[in-house]
């Protein structure tokens, strides 16, 4: 799987199509805010969130519109424009490498990584995101991962290196539904927690 990076370097139109890809989706009354609902149901209100590969601001302006203070995240200098000049709203956002940026809390209460943001890191940079984006919470706050099977980083080793810097599991689902999670689902929606 090529990184965010290296599709962007490659073919330097590519975050705009990706733009326009998500705006007409929303046009064409497509719902793309399941992620964001789940999130929202999940955390109090108020809360503080850190949405890691914002991209556009799909779920950052959603969350941000129903109560909760954002910073979005992105590597994508294209894709954060888009979600500066989107809508009016109370997000931060921060251009950077997920793996070294240097995101401006450690008290939040929730990370969400939608949007196969995870499937698209270099393998040896994994840790170092998973790591990053565990400094970024509170004790107790909860990181909300989904990606899908086959894209190159397998559940197994997101877990495994999710345990390794310092991450509980909590909940596995196979959809943003909440469907539930079992040995062959080809998606992950995982829960995990920094313990108190």
């Amino acid at each position: 799987m090529d990184t965010w990076k290296e599709i962007t370097a490659r073919d330097p139109e590519h975050s705009h199509n990706y733009a326009k890809r998500w705006e007409n989706i929303a046009a064409s009354g497509q719902d793309i805010y399941g992620e964001a609902r789940l999130l929202d149901a999940l955390a109090e209100r108020d809360s503080l969130i850190v949405d890691a590969g914002c991209g556009t601001g799909r779920l950052s302006h959603y969350l941000a519109a129903a109560g909760h203070r954002v910073i979005g995240v992105d590597i994508d200098p294209v894709l954060l424009e888009v979600a500066a000049n989107t809508a009016e709203d109370t997000c931060t956002w921060v251009e950077g490498d997920l793996a070294s940026v240097e995101i401006p809390t450690s008290e939040a209460d929730f990370v969400i990584s939608a949007g196969q943001v995870l499937t698209f890191i270099a393998k040896e940079d994994r840790e170092a995101v998973l790591a990053n984006l565990y400094a970024c919470l509170r004790p107790g706050g909860f990181l909300v991962a989904g990606f899908g099977a086959g894209r190159g980083f397998e559940f197994p080793e997101f877990f495994g290196i999710a345990q390794k810097v310092g991450f509980e599991r909590y909940q596995e689902f196979s959809s943003w539904q909440c469907a539930p999670f079992e040995p062959d689902s080809d998606f992950l929606v995982a829960m995990m927690r920094k313990p108190a």
